[in-house]
């Protein structure tokens, strides 16, 4: 389980969830589902991390809720 803030929201246009990082530059998943989307953000979450741990880039660490959204 992952500790950074995830915002969830409709999108008409790409007619799914969509489940944006905003600590984690350019993180973001989509989902039929609200349920869909947050368990793809946890899994693209790990996807992130993981990457930029191989290419030596920092990883944030997650502040929780956010000032602004």
């Amino acid at each position: 389980m992952n500790k950074y803030e995830i915002i969830i929201y409709w999108s008409e246009i790409d007619n799914a969830y969509i489940a944006e990082v905003p600590e984690l530059a350019g993180c973001m998943a989509d989902g039929k589902t609200y349920s869909e989307a947050l368990e793809n953000a946890e899994i693209i979450i790990n996807e992130w991390i993981e990457t930029a741990e191989s290419l030596g880039r920092e990883v944030p660490e997650p502040h929780g809720k956010l000032m602004y959204a």
